[in-house]
């Protein structure tokens, strides 16, 4: 599925995925690094056996090539491909890595590229999640969940996707729980985790097709039952319903995602710690932090000088 955005904005960004099976991924490597390269592409490109993962930008044009190049190795339209756009840079630099997994749950029996559960259309979500025989998982870790989620949704509460089947065997049964239903941010975690579920039995495993970011295109904000924002993996920090920029920025001193309101708390210090971290800094780290904030303040000219 191809999400399209017309904007003004000088970055165009393109989050895509696709289960596909390749080989040679080392050769593959270095001819996607290469073309990226000559078209002033950033961002990160995961390939691997079960296929391609990743989040580039790059100028409009830019973009649009290096995603026809990818069409052509990949046929990356076939599989999820959602633009959007950003006023900056979204990544600092390129990246394009050979791995085992493009999604790394370490569970051999999770292959989409042969076993998926059912996919779900954003129009048709809000009717399957509000069905009280289902359980809707969040498929996501515990970080993004506290921006934004599907109202009534199970959070497993997982520092990292490789917990998840975890929180499966302990906590549901193909044998009471007869559907599920899971959401994720792009569509290629609950993908993955449908494919495991049904390995382990589950019977009917439905999955929104697109994630969070295809509903919030889709789906307009009176109808929506999304609340928050949506985390991602760039310097927008989270999206809101018309994939808008949110309000919401980094804790510097460890990665947590903030709401405007938090940086009234006590605890918080920009660019060093926020209510999530502030207890568990030791002096060392608070006072290196403070530093290389205060460098990057003089970096970019902000603030008084004598």
């Amino acid at each position: 599925m191809v999400m399209k955005m017309t904007n003004t904005y000088p970055y165009k960004i393109a989050a895509l995925y696709r289960f596909v099976a390749l080989s040679d991924i080392p050769a593959l490597k270095d001819r996607v690094a290469a073309e990226c390269t000559r078209l002033n592409i950033c961002g990160t490109l995961l390939i691997a056996p079960e296929g391609i993962n990743g989040t580039i930008a790059g100028a409009p044009d830019d973009l649009d090539a290096i995603v026809d190049f990818l069409d052509g190795l990949f046929a990356v339209r076939q599989g999820e491909l959602k633009y959007s756009h950003a006023s900056d840079k979204p990544f600092k630099r390129m990246k394009v890595r050979p791995k085992k997994e493009i999604i790394t749950m370490k569970q051999p029996d999770a292959d989409p590229t042969k076993l998926v559960g059912t996919y779900v259309a954003p129009k048709d979500w809000n009717a399957i999640i509000s069905d009280p025989d289902v359980v809707v998982l969040d498929t996501r870790n515990q970080y993004e969940t506290a921006v934004g989620t599907f109202r009534g949704a199970v959070d497993p509460k997982t520092e990292f996707f490789t917990e998840f089947p975890d929180f499966v065997q302990k906590h549901l049964d193909p044998a009471k729980h007869k559907k599920v239903a899971m959401y994720c941010t792009g569509g290629i975690r609950c993908e993955k985790a449908s494919s495991y579920m049904l390995s382990q039995g589950f019977e009917e495993v439905y999955h929104l097709k697109g994630g969070i970011l295809q509903y919030l295109e889709d789906v307009p904000a009176e109808e929506s039952l999304w609340d928050g924002g949506c985390f991602v993996f760039d310097q927008r920090v989270a999206v809101t319903h018309g994939l808008k920029e949110g309000t919401w920025d980094i804790c510097l001193g460890c990665g947590h995602p903030l709401a405007p309101e938090e940086h009234a708390h006590e605890a918080y210090e920009a660019g060093v710690s926020c209510s999530h971290c502030h207890e568990g800094l030791s002096e060392e780290r608070r006072n290196m932090l403070r530093q290389r904030h205060n460098f990057l303040i003089r970096e970019r000219g902000e603030g008084t000088r004598a």
